[in-house]
Order: C-alpha cells, then structure tokens, then sequence
C-alpha cells in the first residue's frame, strides 16, 4: 500500500506561532520598561531629594521631593508577612488533599480551596476592614503586649485596625489558593517508582513524603510561592481599603501594627494628582521600582527552579579518578 506525502507544513506554521508568541511575551515586557523608564527620567532629574533614601513624598511644586522608602518598607514587609503565613498552610493543604484526606472529601476541599481565588480584590478588602480585622485585634494587642519592646511590634497610639499586619493576613488568603493549587499538582506527579520504594523499605507515610515528595516537589512550590510572592507585591484594591494612610507630618513608624502605604496602594490612592507631568513622572517612577522588584523576584525564582530541578547540575569531574585513569593508560 502506498503512503502519501508527509507534509511539515503544520509544523512550521505551529513553530513559527510558538516562536511569535514567546518573542511577543517579551517584546510587552520590555515596551512597559521603556515607557516607564522614559517618564521616570525626567521627574527623577528635578527630585530634590534622595529618590531610593527618603521618605518625604511631595512631587508637585518647584522644588518637588519624592523617595521611596517607605513605600518600599511596607511592600517588602507585608508581602515576607504573607508569604510566611500562606507558604507552609498551602503545603499542607496540598499535601493533605494530595495523601491524606480521601477521595470523597478532598475534592471538595481542592474545590473550596480554589475558590479563593475567585473572589474579588474589594471583597477581600472590606472583608478584611470591616469584619477580620477586629477579630485580629486581640492577636495584636497580645503581640504588641509581648514584644512591643522591638520597634516591628510596637502597638500604634491610634489603635487602628488598619494595619500592615492585617493587610498580611488578608494577602496571605489571597496567594493561598495559586500556591495550593500548583504544589497540589507537583506532589501529585511525584513518580509511583519513589514512593512505592521508600515504603517499601520500611518508611511511614511521612517519612515517604519527606524523603521522596517534598525533594521531588522542591521546585513547583518555590515557583509557586514566587507566583503567590508576585501577586502580593502588586495587590492594589484589597491593600488600599485596609491600609490606613498615616498622617504626612507624622513620625514615620516602622511597626508592622501601624499604617502605611504601598506601591500600588500609593499610586492608585492619589490618581486625581496625575495633573502634571512632574507628579505623573514621580508615581511612575514608584511604579518602575515596582516592576524592578517584581522582575527580579521572578529572576531569582527562576534561577533556584532550575538549580533545583533533578538532572540539571552537570556532574563534578572526579579530578582523582581523572588523573589516576590518565596514569594507568600512560603506563599500558
């Protein structure tokens, strides 16, 4: 019987749509770069003030001054907070639902889990500041009371539930749902070979996840809690509404008990001062040290992901077993 003609030009066409859609990826990153790069420029020239340094925000006026500090502060601390809370809870809910809970309830469980993520940002955000966060007044107060000594868990003199730890508590729901979902699905690829071997040989049920699932799945949870890390660096709305801006003439105060700003909360909250070209370059620039950060969170994320990952490290040359080879044959 005779075969027909194999034609590629399928592959081409699937090839070369692959090809465009990874270089349009990267052709949008760096358009966004270049644009906030090009209105930054000119309002980081008139700044009268350290722009990375300083924590006086004032970028309208002949003399304008803006810095970042505490913008930054607040990001950093209350995105580790979230993360802190959401990484070790979204393990072991993926690993419950993946090898402890069965069938019949840890679908719905995954189920439940995943509708987080379906919520919108404002309702997170005046569940956060209207019914949570009284209920995180009590664990506040015992903090504070305990360790109020140390300047990060000094109580606020305004008692605001407002604070940078509840906003942390509220982001840490939120990246629960992307870091459950994704290390959920690692464990459960982890090979049959491994598990059955290690409880073959004699190992409990967590003693089989220590030593076989959790190396296997190394490198899915650390890429998803960068995904989880990712989105609570750019949460805007939720952080916004629960977030109490502290006065301008206030002492700064770096207690996570405390109110502050964000980048994102920062930019959307005065939106209305875009009315100038000077205030519009000095919250973009905010905004590109945003997207600096987030860019190299993903970086890094992505370098540990492939020093992780089982076959990737090239193995070490054995210099001893080199030379002594390279010996034998120089005397046969």
């Amino acid at each position: 019987m005779a075969l027909g003609p194999v034609g590629h030009l399928g592959d081409r066409l699937f090839g070369g749509l692959a090809r465009g859609s990874g270089g349009l990826v990267v052709l949008i990153v760096a358009f966004v770069g270049i644009f906030l790069l090009a209105l930054a420029i000119p309002a980081l020239a008139g700044d009268k003030s350290s722009f990375l340094f300083s924590r006086v925000w004032n970028p309208g006026g002949d003399n304008p001054q803006f810095g970042i500090a505490a913008l930054f502060y607040t990001t950093v601390v209350s995105s580790i907070i979230a993360m802190l809370i959401a990484v070790p809870i979204a393990v072991g809910v993926a690993l419950f639902v993946t090898y402890y809970a069965p069938k019949r309830l840890a679908s719905p469980v995954a189920h439940a889990v995943d509708l987080l993520a379906a919520v919108p940002s404002i309702i997170y955000g005046l569940w956060g500041i209207l019914f949570f966060a009284p209920i995180l007044r009590p664990v506040i107060n015992g903090i504070s009371d305990a360790l109020g000594w140390i300047p990060v868990f000094k109580a606020s003199a305004t008692g605001d539930v407002g604070v940078v730890f509840t906003a942390s508590v509220v982001l840490a729901i939120m990246i629960l749902p992307v870091v459950t979902a994704i290390s959920r699905e690692i464990f459960a690829q982890t090979p049959i070979a491994h598990r059955e071997g290690a409880l073959a040989l004699g190992s409990t049920k967590w003693e089989m996840i220590r030593m076989a699932v959790l190396p296997y799945g190394r490198s899915g949870v650390v890429s998803a809690s960068m995904l989880g890390l990712g989105r609570a660096l750019g949460e805007t709305v939720a952080v916004l509404i629960i977030l109490s801006v502290p006065n301008a003439n206030d002492p700064w105060n770096s207690s996570i008990f405390a109110g502050g700003e964000t980048f994102a909360s920062k930019i959307a909250n005065n939106a209305a001062e875009f009315d100038s070209p000077e205030k519009t370059g000095a919250y973009i620039a905010a905004g590109l040290v945003l997207f600096v950060v987030t860019f190299l969170v993903n970086s890094i994320a992505r370098i540990i992901v492939e020093r992780s990952t089982p076959g990737s490290r090239r193995p070490r040359r054995n210099r001893r077993a080199g030379s002594s080879t390279a010996a034998e044959g120089a005397e046969s």
